[in-house]
């Protein structure tokens, strides 16, 4: 049994974030890369794409090892279109907002497949 399948799996999109959160601060890794499909794309760290569940893997064995504390954010409305969702929050430390684009697997379940973290609003100029 490939080792994403050991978890439980988000049978909506708004469960992602909920398993997320609960899988970081249990500092499991493998748990939070289990939520990715295997070629997903995470805009993190800032400036910089990780590509690959098992890249996306070890960049979070390295954020975890740190212990950071993540708190549940409430959802902002998901859209769906077929089995294509865009989930998105507000988040509470600041970081402008966040949004994920998730596919339903042929298992019902879903899994990240864009993964925007943070969205940082550009500086104003001065006009």
């Amino acid at each position: 049994m490939p080792e994403h399948e050991k978890y439980e799996r988000a049978m909506r999109p708004e469960d992602i974030t909920r398993l997320f959160v609960e899988r970081s601060n249990a500092g499991d890794a493998a748990g939070v890369a289990a939520l990715y499909e295997e070629g997903a794309v995470m805009a993190y760290p800032p400036g910089a794409q990780t590509v690959g569940r098992q890249a996306i893997r070890a960049l979070w064995e390295k954020v975890l090892a740190h212990r950071p504390r993540f708190e549940q954010e409430q959802p902002l409305p998901t859209l769906i279109s077929g089995d294509i969702a865009l989930t998105s929050t507000p988040p509470v430390d600041g970081a402008g907002a966040r949004a994920q684009v998730v596919r339903r697997q042929p298992d019902g379940s879903w899994l990240r497949l864009l993964d925007q973290p943070e969205f940082v609003p550009p500086a104003r100029g001065l006009a």
